[in-house]
């Protein structure tokens, strides 16, 4: 709001100086006078950064369900999520894996081994500040067909974002956009996702077609595409790799490969293996410029650990992409960090970003420093030195992310 002065002049009829009021008044410049206006400075145009965040797998197994269930048996997943509330709130934009599909309406919530999630999970999910989800998995069509339509159904009403499934041919062969207004510029982020199978193609009633597999000529010409329709930035979330397995398998290798040659993809964003694997550089990218690949995140929310599975399924990466757009330039990646997650699974399936607990002499929940350091140290062994670890999160200074409307969606 402007502040406006005023300020009075008092004149004394005993003082010193003129008494004459004239000689107060402004005098009143020729015509002829030309009156220079005082020039306005030109701002210095501002480099647009921000920031994008990106999870691992959201598998909401049996025991992570019975710990969201309420009395009344409803469902509230957000004490489980609370533990990534300001990494998540403070991204430009958020994405998160949802490997599995919601209910159907009208049928009951099932976990593994075919899955189909309380709704509420996902309305959870965007109430926490994700802003969408890849949703291409093995586990895509547990419930069939009308699982996706109600996994979509269910994020569109929640205003999230989607890429990796659809109701049309057209809406799964087109990215999710998300636009974003950052120091005077516009940035478009285009967000793609396949998955290398399905683990049922029985129940797919003929219609696989609904989710993208894993192959890099489409999604080259999906990345062109989203360029050609405006996309700055184009990132391709893969799900792929062996359970359980921290080395990325050949496939995997051959894809990154493949994608970081084409020059359309500005990052990878790995899933399915269940535990952290791998972040590397690969030469090729956009502009040459190499592409940022972390070929597994891990779990984001899961009942995994050593107890059912391997050690390392009870830990996962939090991925933060900057990219930087200077006016006038092509946008670009200026940084590629990953954060150490850990699900307290006997203590409420809680979710930690473990710099944010591991100074905690007590540890929290039931996880002890000496766990926390274990599982730090699991990490790091994993993830390799390609990349820093990032111990804070990051803090937006924009609006919120638009998810626009995605092409081919069938009208409502």
């Amino acid at each position: 709001m402007a502040t406006v002065v005023l300020v009075t002049l008092a004149v004394s009829a005993h003082g010193g100086g003129t008494h004459d009021p004239a000689a107060f008044l402004t005098p009143t410049p020729s015509p002829s006078a030309t009156v220079k206006p005082t020039p306005t400075a030109t701002p210095t145009p501002q480099d647009a950064v921000f920031s994008i965040v990106a999870a691992g797998d959201v598998l909401p197994h049996a025991d992570v369900v019975k710990d969201a269930t309420k009395a009344d048996g409803t469902y509230d997943f957000t004490t489980e999520l609370s533990g990534l509330d300001r990494w998540v709130q403070g991204a430009d934009l958020a994405l998160c894996h949802m490997e599995v599909p919601v209910a159907p309406p009208g049928t009951a919530v099932s976990t593994y081994p075919s899955f189909g999630a309380p709704p509420s999970l996902v309305k959870d999910l965007a109430a926490q500040g994700w802003d969408g989800c890849s949703t291409a998995s093995n586990h895509s069509m547990d419930r069939g067909f009308d699982g996706v339509k109600a996994t979509l159904a269910t994020f569109d009403a929640d205003h999230l974002g989607h890429a990796g499934t659809g109701r049309t041919t057209k809406e799964v062969a087109s990215p999710q956009l998300y636009r974003l207004e950052r120091d005077g510029q516009t940035v478009t982020v285009a967000h793609l996702s396949a998955t290398f199978g399905l683990n049922n193609l029985a129940q797919t009633g003929g219609k696989a077609w609904s989710v993208e597999r894993i192959d890099t000529s489409r999604l080259v010409a999906q990345a062109k595409a989203a360029r050609k329709a405006g996309a700055d930035v184009v990132l391709a979330s893969i799900h792929d790799g062996t359970e359980y397995d921290a080395t990325p398998t050949a496939d995997q290798k051959k894809v990154m490969k493949a994608l970081a040659r084409s020059g359309q993809i500005d990052a990878v964003l790995g899933a399915h293996a269940h535990v952290p694997q791998p972040v590397a550089k690969l030469s090729g990218g956009v502009g040459g410029r190499g592409m940022w690949v972390a070929y597994g995140m891990g779990n984001m929310l899961s009942n995994q650990d050593s107890d059912c599975c391997v050690a390392q399924t009870d830990s996962g990466l939090l991925v933060t992409v900057t990219v930087t757009k200077a006016p006038g330039a092509a946008a670009r990646v200026t940084g590629f960090e990953w954060t150490p997650l850990t699900v307290d699974r006997t203590g409420g399936h809680r979710v930690y970003a473990i710099p944010d607990v591991l100074g905690r002499k007590g540890g929290v929940g039931k996880l002890s420093h000496a766990e926390l350091a274990a599982r730090l140290s699991r990490v790091k062994d994993v993830v390799g030195t390609a990349a820093p670890e990032r111990t804070t999160a990051p803090k937006t200074a924009g609006t919120v992310a638009v998810v626009l409307p995605h092409a081919g969606a069938p009208k409502s």
